[in-house]
């Protein structure tokens, strides 16, 4: 989510914030404030934010208030926000190991959190096997603030749930390896090819990932693409028109399968770039 410079101002003299699928168009920025609509988890959201930053973990937004209107306001995260076709600034080694600096900062504050239990978090990206702590699972590019080329701030935690680290690690490392085969990834990535298993390496060393997990997350990110399938696929079968225009100009469902394919096929040579 980005500042659209381009866009006419609001009556109200908002600006309209661009970026995402799931709140697009809805999303303004009021002087330094973000107003836009509020989870249905934004009581227990708030309150993990609010306890995030008295732990020391400075990047992400803090809650201001909810509105009679179902929204919420935070505050405005100063930066720049990669977009779709993602530009080269974004795919750089150094920007990608500060994703994974930044990841592992979220990480390390939610451990000392507990998670709030009677809050209905959404299943919608999280992790099967549930976790210790609250993962963002949605650290795509759009949702990832930099400054001078390197990851300062996670922002739109509306799919937080619980989970295990590793699973966060492996959703990001979908978008920012990315996790695709060459055909798919070229269509987002156009800066050239990205060597997949060093990137993976690179993620992997900034977040100081554990010899255990590096020799799982392979695994994971197989298992994460699969969810991430079906949350495509029931969006689709709602008739969402956004997802559905989003599926037909990405390849449809074959190239679902020929993301699986390849991340099947090459799991070997993810293990050995990871491990030591």
């Amino acid at each position: 989510m980005t500042v659209d410079r381009g866009a006419p101002d609001f009556p109200d003299g908002g600006e309209a914030l661009v970026g995402g699928m799931v709140n697009a168009g809805a999303v303004f920025r009021r002087g330094s404030l973000v107003d836009r609509p509020a989870p249905r988890t934004a009581p227990a959201l708030h309150a993990h934010l609010r306890a995030l930053r008295r732990h020391g973990f400075e990047g992400a937004p803090l809650p201001v208030g909810l509105t009679p209107g179902g929204r919420e306001q935070l505050t405005f995260v100063p930066g720049d926000v990669a977009l779709p076709p993602f530009p080269a600034w974004a795919l750089t080694e150094t920007a990608l190991a500060s994703v994974g600096s930044v990841l592992r900062g979220l990480h390390t504050a939610s451990a000392a959190l507990p998670v709030d239990t009677r809050a209905e978090w959404p299943r919608d990206l999280a992790d099967p096997e549930g976790g210790p702590i609250l993962c963002h699972n949605d650290v795509c590019p759009d949702n990832v603030v930099f400054r001078d080329g390197r990851a300062t701030a996670l922002i739109d935690f509306d799919l937080a749930a619980p989970g295990r680290p590793l699973w966060d690690v492996a959703m990001a490392a979908r978008y920012w390896i990315p996790m695709l085969d060459p055909e798919s990834a070229a269509a987002l990535y156009p800066g050239g090819t990205l060597e997949a298993p060093r990137r993976l390496r690179v993620l992997a060393d900034s977040y100081g990932l554990s010899t255990a997990d590096r020799a799982e997350l392979p695994d994971v990110i197989e298992q994460a693409t699969e969810v991430c399938r079906a949350f495509v696929a029931a969006r689709v079968a709602e008739g969402d028109p956004v997802y559905r225009r989003a599926l037909a100009e990405r390849g449809g469902w074959t190239r679902w399968d020929r993301i699986q394919t390849w991340l099947t096929t090459h799991r070997d040579r993810f293990t050995a770039a990871l491990l030591p």
